[in-house]
């Protein structure tokens, strides 16, 4: 099989899987690149907490999205809540390069990300 055959393939297969809504918009979530230093996150996380507008709530003790406490965590919770709630506005998921962009619900456990179509 030629390579291009496989990649195309690959390609249907994850445009298939990806969850939709029912309008056919594919459903994103913004989170921490995993490759960005704990350093270069925290400043993106405090940008987002502070000037960038995120509700950070939930990301403090004893709240839902507080554990795992990693910087890494809990920036992804705040990229992804700046995000949703100005990405309609020209917000983006960029953060100076810290985070990306995935069509995998990142919620875990009692921790639940949100979604704005």
């Amino acid at each position: 099989m030629s390579i291009l055959w496989k990649r195309t393939m690959l390609a249907l297969l994850i445009v298939s899987i990806a969850p939709k809504k029912s309008d056919g918009e594919l459903e994103q979530w913004c989170i921490a690149d995993e490759q960005t230093p704990d350093g270069e996150l925290q400043m993106a996380l405090d940008w987002a907490c502070g000037k960038g507008g995120a509700d950070c709530s939930k990301i403090q003790v004893n709240q839902p999205c507080y554990l795992p406490n990693t910087v890494r965590d809990h920036a992804s919770y705040a990229f992804n809540n700046y995000f949703q709630k100005f990405k309609h506005k020209g917000g983006s998921c960029y953060f100076k390069g810290a985070a990306i962009i995935t069509e995998l619900d990142p919620s875990h456990s009692s921790c639940q990300y949100e979604f704005h179509p």
